[in-house]
């Protein structure tokens, strides 16, 4: 069907009766002015095109962050997280991936940076594009790709630097996905800092609600401090973390959250890196993550022009030419890790059978 209409316009249904009434068009300018006038005065505010690497025309009705909220939305980057490991490899229907998580993470960072009236569309791009550096199979692709590079992999500057570089985001965007793990440097701006947070409150509770879905704990292993505090289902678990956060900043000016929730989740964490993370049955998994990503690399570093040009280049920069490249090379390493590190659990998987005729018993399983 094309729709129905006249010279004027076309509508999806026949008997189409909505109207928008009278309205102020919010162009960008306008929204941008209402930044000014409504966001906090820390807050970061958006700007035309934004802090862009390469200089764009902006939008005339989205801001600059909204605009690399999209772009991240529609890359392939942000895909392929729906093939990789959150916790469990190959995720059953109801079980975690890298999207759910990441689009989790967004929610969180949304509620607490509206309430505080932070930029919103900032804190979603960076909440939405803040794992689209990991490899397959989880934090054990780090393990496994780290000793390729001079600097090793982390996914969160790898993310910023290399898978998104594409992108053209703005300054503001890549810094909070850069640094948004807490090992690293603290992201520039208040928006950044809320994703760091929202990131691992979203974390600790799904991945404590698909391992007692799993089987791996029950909902009464939860530590008495966290349970009492706050609650033993993953609505109540979020709710308190949020509004801890929002009370806190109110409260001192600064992003943080309340102590005795802060410290009910790092009881939280604590008890899912001792008995999800790292139970003999993620480590075994691990190993075989580890194993079959590094023959990866070994095999496509000696193999460069199997490479896509496309990854190469986003890896090595436009001025290398990828078909020069020399077998062995640190830039075909380089280029070997950005290709492997692209891939989703299945397609690593694949290539291990086909390429290196690997053992199907070594790959690493799902847990049912």
């Amino acid at each position: 069907m094309a729709g129905h209409g006249d010279d004027e316009i076309v509508v999806a249904h026949a008997d189409s009766h909505a109207v928008v009434g009278e309205a102020l068009v919010l162009t960008r300018e306008v929204r941008e002015e209402r930044e000014q006038l409504v966001l906090a005065s820390a807050a970061t505010k958006a700007s035309g095109a934004g802090n862009r690497a390469v200089e764009e025309e902006p939008d005339p009705y989205r801001t600059c962050f909204e605009r690399d909220r999209d772009r991240i939305l529609h890359d392939t980057a942000f895909r392929r997280l729906a093939g990789k490991t959150q916790v469990f490899v190959f995720p059953g229907d109801h079980q975690r991936n890298r999207m759910t998580h990441a689009l989790e993470v967004a929610q969180v960072a949304r509620s607490v940076a509206q309430a505080l009236s932070l930029n919103v569309p900032l804190a979603e791009a960076m909440a939405i594009g803040h794992d689209c550096g990991h490899g397959p199979g989880g934090h054990a692709s780090e393990d496994a790709l780290s000793p390729f590079l001079p600097n090793g992999f982390d996914h969160a500057p790898w993310g910023a630097d290399v898978t998104l570089q594409p992108l053209n985001l703005c300054a503001e965007t890549l810094d909070g996905i850069r640094n948004h793990s807490w090992s690293l440097p603290a992201p520039s701006t208040p928006e950044g800092e809320v994703v760091s947070w929202a990131d691992r409150i979203a974390y600790v509770c799904h991945d404590f609600e698909d391992a007692v879905a799993a089987g791996i704990v029950t909902a009464d292993m939860l530590p008495d401090l966290v349970a009492e505090r706050c609650g033993r289902d993953r609505s109540s678990q979020l709710g308190t973390f949020v509004r801890a956060m929002i009370t806190a900043t109110l409260q001192t000016g600064r992003i943080g959250m309340t102590p005795d929730i802060a410290e009910a989740l790092a009881a939280f964490r604590s008890f899912n890196y001792e008995h999800v993370y790292l139970r003999p049955a993620s480590n075994r998994q691990a190993e075989s993550v580890i194993a079959l990503l590094r023959a990866l690399v070994e095999h496509y570093a000696d193999r460069p022009h199997a490479i896509p040009a496309a990854t190469a280049r986003a890896v090595l920069g436009p001025d290398v030419p990828v078909e020069l490249v020399d077998a062995g090379s640190q830039e075909a390493v380089t280029a070997a890790v950005a290709y492997v590190a692209g891939m989703t659990d299945r397609f690593a998987c694949e290539r291990g059978l086909i390429e290196l005729n690997w053992d199907p018993t070594r790959l690493p399983t799902a847990v049912s």
